[in-house]
């Protein structure tokens, strides 16, 4: 006989206060279930995870969502919350069983080293403060004034890792080449947050965040350009709650009057196009497909400025892959799994490289940081590099607009 659980309201209780407004909105339907990307894959953790029976645990307060292939599983990715029948926050409340789980002294072993540079160093990657802003030398890049325009800001993953600076640096080489005018504060800034938040470490989250916010607002930072979705999505939809109000946008994505209009605005770099700012010389005669990260796509409904930009580049044919757009097939690197060891052969990136290739694509596109190191290792692990090229979006732009592109 399975043995007998005892509902616990108290913990329930606990749950919601931490977040989980919606937990009782769940009617246990299983789409999110049906839905989520470890469906795709086969093994352990496929076998442990199941976001329908997690919420039903946290619903009747019960152990047994706490494992770490379970509760630490979910990516993110928001393809359950974007088709959730009942509107349930899904996310909202895993972070908030998280934070439960984070408070009372637990966390992956994989994590904990994560968790502790931030604390030690302002960065996941255990990088020196002093270093953050050592892949800058040479670029002639500005530090931010009042009278800057806009500031960029460079995701930790793109300051320390060696793959990753190819990413800020081909960003700024096209903002100086479009005139923008911009600055940056990096050596003062800390990490935004989101990933950390999303881990469930909600004091660790608002004390970067308030530093953060202390620079920026004493700086009189009013708009914030972003190399990462993830950073934007800390800007754009966490600051806020501490007090963080500014203008944000992803570096091929220009707000407007998105707040007020409800639409999305034409690219940063799409408009400098249309108005002759920003001009692509090099014929590059490829076949380009693009992977939307989750955090560009699902959660800031942003698809569109990338494919014009793409599309503007002589040459490129661009093919989009079979899961597009809101229905994009996560890489498998958000809510902290790009820190996560995952057996070869159950990774979502294995799958994307497949599509790109099944597809013939020369080269797959994406603008994310995380999208990168996980499809560049997916693809190195199928050995597919003889067939497609992983870029990020700023790289491939670079390479066509600019002479001797990166």
């Amino acid at each position: 006989m399975d043995e007998i659980k005892e509902v616990s309201l108290d913990m329930r209780d606990y749950i919601v206060s931490s977040g989980a407004e919606t937990l009782s909105w769940c009617m246990q339907c299983g789409l999110c279930t049906n839905l989520c990307p470890w469906r795709q894959v086969t093994g352990e953790i496929s076998e442990a995870f199941n976001i329908r029976k997690m919420q039903r645990l946290g619903q009747l307060g019960l152990e047994g969502f706490e494992g770490e292939n379970i509760l630490f599983a979910c990516v993110t990715c928001g393809m359950c919350l974007v088709n959730c029948p009942r509107k349930v926050e899904i996310i909202d409340n895993v972070k908030s069983m998280r934070n439960t789980t984070v408070a009372a002294g637990f966390l992956p072993a994989t994590l904990r080293p994560i968790a502790g540079s931030l604390h030690a160093n302002g960065n996941p990657w255990a990088g020196p403060q002093e270093k953050r802003a050592e892949w800058q030398e040479g670029l002639n890049i500005p530090a931010f004034t009042e009278d800057t325009e806009y500031l960029l800001y460079v995701c930790c993953t793109s300051n320390y890792d060696t793959r990753s600076k190819k990413i800020a640096k081909s960003v700024v080489k096209l903002l100086q080449k479009a005139g923008v005018s911009f600055g940056v504060l990096t050596a003062e800034e800390n990490c935004c947050g989101e990933t950390i938040r999303k881990i469930g470490d909600e004091a660790l989250f608002t004390k970067l965040a308030e530093s953060n916010i202390k620079l920026f607002n004493g700086k009189g930072v009013k708009k914030i350009i972003t190399t990462s979705p993830h950073c934007l999505f800390a800007f754009k939809k966490d600051y806020p709650e501490l007090g963080g109000e500014y203008e944000v946008m992803h570096y091929a994505e220009l707000l407007g009057d998105l707040l007020k209009e409800g639409k999305l605005t034409f690219s940063l770099l799409g408009d400098l196009l249309k108005e002759g700012k920003l001009t692509f010389s090099e014929e590059l005669a490829k076949k380009v497909t693009f992977h939307d990260p989750c955090y560009l796509g699902r959660h800031n409904e942003v698809y569109d400025p990338q494919r014009e930009l793409l599309q503007a580049v002589p040459g490129v044919e661009l093919v989009e892959l079979g899961r597009t757009k809101n229905k994009s097939l996560c890489c498998g690197g958000g809510g902290g799994r790009v820190w996560a060891e995952v057996p070869f052969g159950e990774r979502f990136g294995e799958l994307r490289i497949n599509d790109a290739v099944d597809k013939k694509a020369d080269i797959l596109v994406t603008a994310c940081p995380y999208c990168i190191a996980m499809l560049d290792d997916a693809c190195a692990g199928l050995e597919k590099g003889d067939v497609l090229q992983v870029m990020e979006l700023s790289e491939l732009l670079c390479s066509a607009s600019l002479p001797g592109g990166l």
